[in-house]
C-alpha cells in the first residue's frame, strides 16, 4: 500500500486513520518507555529483596550499602526510611514510617499507564466512528441520481478498515498493558516483602541487644 492509497482510505473514513496512527504511535512510545523502566525496576528490586533475605540482621552499614544499590528505585525511599529510623526506640514508629514511604512511592510506579489504557479504550471507538462516517459517504453515492451500486459496497468495505484498525490497535496494546499492570502489582508486592524482611531483622537485632534480665522479666510477665 502506497501513500496515495492510504490517504484514500483515510479520507473514506473521515480522516480517522490518521488519528489512529497517532494513537498507535503514542501507545508504542508508552510501551517501550514505561515497559522497560518497569521491568528494570522489578529486576533490580528483586536483587535487593534477595540481598536482604540473605542477611541475618540489617544494621546501619548494611542499610547504607542497600541504599546505594537501590538508587533510583522506589525501594530506595523505603531503605532510606529504615536507615533513618534505626535508632528510634519504638517499633511502631519504624513500621509506620516504612508504610508511609510505600504509600508515597506506589503512585509513581504505574505513572503513565493511564495513557496506554486510554489508547486501548479510544482506538476501537474511533475506528467505529470512522466506519460510520465512511458509510455515510458510501450511501450518499447511492442516493445521488445515477449512482453506481458497486461504489456503495466498495465504500462500505473501505470504511470497515477503520474499525479493523481500531480493534487491531486495542488488541495488540492490551497484551502489553496487562503485562505492565502485572509487573506493577509484583513490584508493589516486592516492596511489601522488603518491608517485612527489614522489620523482622530489626526485631531480631533489638532482641539480641536486650538485657537478659529484661528478657526474663518479659517471659515471667507473659507466663
Amino acid at each position: 500500500m502506497n501513500l496515495t492509497q492510504f490517504n484514500q482510505l483515510a479520507m473514506s473514513s473521515g480522516g480517522t486513520l490518521y488519528l489512529m496512527a497517532l494513537l498507535a504511535f503514542v501507545g508504542i512510545t508508552v510501551i517501550v518507555d514505561r515497559g522497560l523502566r518497569l521491568r528494570r525496576t522489578f529486576r533490580r528490586g528483586q536483587r535487593i529483596v534477595e540481598a536482604v533475605s540473605a542477611l541475618p540482621v540489617v544494621d546501619v552499614h548494611d542499610a547504607d550499602e542497600l541504599r546505594a544499590a537501590a538508587a533510583g528505585l522506589p525501594h530506595g525511599h523505603l531503605l532510606d526510611t529504615y536507615a533513618h529510623n534505626l535508632k528510634r526506640s519504638h517499633d511502631g514508629d519504624m513500621e509506620s514510617a516504612i508504610d508511609e514511604a510505600i504509600y508515597l512511592e506506589v503512585p509513581g510506579i504505574d505513572r503513565g499507564l493511564w495513557v496506554l489504557d486510554t489508547v486501548i479504550t479510544v482506538a476501537p471507538l474511533l475506528g467505529l466512528f470512522g466506519t460510520i462516517i465512511g458509510m455515510f459517504h458510501a450511501f450518499d453515492v447511492l442516493g445521488a441520481s445515477g449512482g453506481d451500486p458497486t461504489r456503495v459496497t466498495s465504500g462500505v468495505a473501505e470504511a470497515l478498515i477503520a474499525t479493523a484498525c481500531g480493534l487491531a490497535i486495542a488488541m495488540s496494546h492490551l497484551w502489553f498493558f496487562n503485562g505492565m499492570q502485572d509487573t506493577v502489582r509484583q513490584t508493589v508486592h516486592q516492596m511489601d516483602t522488603l518491608k517485612r524482611l527489614l522489620l523482622n531483622r530489626h526485631y531480631v537485632a533489638k532482641q539480641a541487644q536486650e538485657p537478659t534480665g529484661v528478657v526474663l522479666r518479659h517471659e515471667r510477665a507473659s507466663a
